[in-house]
């Protein structure tokens, strides 16, 4: 902490003296660009609205190109983010372009969470951005940079008033992406109308406190366009990849049975504008905005979440070993707190379950000695049954043997008296 604070000191203390003559470190801005060309550059682009509203074309037409992709029907059960990356080359810049597109965006009838999962997405980023900053060996140099860098917002040219599912979405976005509205196909409503409805838009922007992407001002060299730039959003713009034969030359443009609407012309739509914001003027201010405030943001609230501060209750310098052990302890204690109570609780179901082993114990005991005392019952029942049966089988006994000595008896009388008969017959 003594160490800081004399670095500090001595930041604050640094005197400037001059130069006896030519030392060479004017050469860095050339370094820097140099090293910068050679590294290449990353630029993210989330474009959200409506499916139909020309998404895909407007690309194409703002990176002068033919992107890969299928059209998007409109029966999506939710909507889906759909990233691709592409390696660009212009002179010897080269550009690694991620176009991330909403499918299905807008199509159901309820639209109530449409916005959560791009607001999902986003912070999907941030977080492996952030997981890659935690590491111990870190790459960032190498590391593929997904972050989103600008959010263009496709407004429907209803010419009327912005959607609910508009509003609702912007202002879930605009504290984590710089976003710039456009209204698209802005050919298929009157310049005056398209006026107005610009205005509309813009109204209802500020008094919901949807904060879009504000061109920067203080740069000296482009304060003056960015200047009148901002008053020109949201931008209507119009994208075609075909080219048309104006005069003599060919440039691109929309053809309609009433006339033909150039989309490189500044008095049939903003296309020129947007592509001069958002590529050739302001592309590093949008990744540095993207890293200083929106990123910022999420990284202090996710740190803030974790319990890490810059300064303890008496306002010094935080440490981050103190932080990291006061963090283990809590947790090991949280460990210990709930080891504790699954033990309790451990032990309570086991008192539970032996109080129901030993009731049940006992139901069975008296179902027992009721049925052994029924088995009991049942079986005297038997044994007088049967005592009453043998009785009544003797007394059956007894009787036949002695109807059957009556009836010898009575035969052998018979036949005594028949033998008498014949004897005195004969005589």
């Amino acid at each position: 902490m003594a160490t800081t604070e004399i670095a500090r000191q001595a930041g604050e203390g640094a005197r400037a003296v001059p130069l006896a003559g030519h030392v060479g470190f004017d050469s860095m801005p050339d370094q820097l660009v140099n090293k910068s060309v050679n590294h290449g550059f990353c630029f993210n682009i989330l474009c959200v609205g409506e499916t139909g509203l020309g998404k895909s074309t407007l690309m194409d037409t703002l990176f002068n190109t033919k992107f890969e992709g299928e059209p998007t029907q409109h029966n999506q059960p939710g909507v889906t983010l759909k990233s691709n990356t592409y390696e660009l080359q212009e002179s010897n810049v080269r550009l690694k372009l991620t176009v991330v597109n909403t499918v299905g965006f807008g199509d159901q009838i309820n639209k109530e969470d449409s916005y959560k999962s791009i607001v999902e997405f986003i912070d999907a980023q941030f977080e492996a951005y952030l997981q890659e900053e935690l590491k111990i060996k870190r790459t960032l140099h190498s590391y593929h940079d997904t972050r989103i860098h600008a959010c263009l917002y496709f407004i429907a040219p209803t010419g009327h008033s912005l959607k609910s599912l508009d509003l609702v979405t912007m202002k879930k976005l605009d504290s984590k992406v710089n976003i710039i509205p456009i209204v698209a196909k802005s050919d298929a409503i009157s310049k005056s109308e398209l006026a107005k409805f610009k205005i509309k838009i813009t109204s209802e922007l500020v008094s919901n406190g949807v904060q879009i992407y504000q061109f920067p001002t203080d740069d000296e060299s482009v304060a003056e366009i960015n200047s009148t730039m901002n008053s020109h959003l949201p931008f209507a713009v119009v994208g075609s990849t075909e080219e048309v034969k104006i005069g003599n030359k060919m440039v691109k443009a929309r053809q309609y049975p009433w006339g033909t609407v150039q989309v490189e012309n500044e008095n049939h739509c903003d296309f020129v504008k947007l592509r001069e914001m958002l590529i050739r003027v302001n592309m590093e201010d949008l990744r540095e905005q993207t890293h200083t405030r929106h990123y910022e943001l999420y990284r202090r609230c996710k740190l803030e979440e974790m319990g890490f501060k810059d300064t303890d209750p008496d306002s010094k310098p935080f440490s981050l070993q103190e932080t990291y052990e006061a963090k283990r302890n809590e947790f090991m204690g949280e460990l210990q707190k709930k080891e504790e109570e699954m033990r309790q609780m451990f032990v309570q179901r086991v008192k539970e379950k032996e109080a129901e082993l030993k009731e049940a114990e006992k139901e069975l005991h008296e179902k027992f000695d009721r049925l052994k005392k029924l088995h009991q019952d049942e079986k005297k029942k038997v044994e007088d049954k049967k005592k009453s049966l043998d009785d009544e089988l003797n007394m059956f006994k007894q009787k036949k043997t002695a109807a059957e000595l009556l009836h010898n008896q009575a035969q052998q009388a018979g036949g005594s008296t028949t033998l008498k008969r014949d004897k005195e017959r004969k005589n």
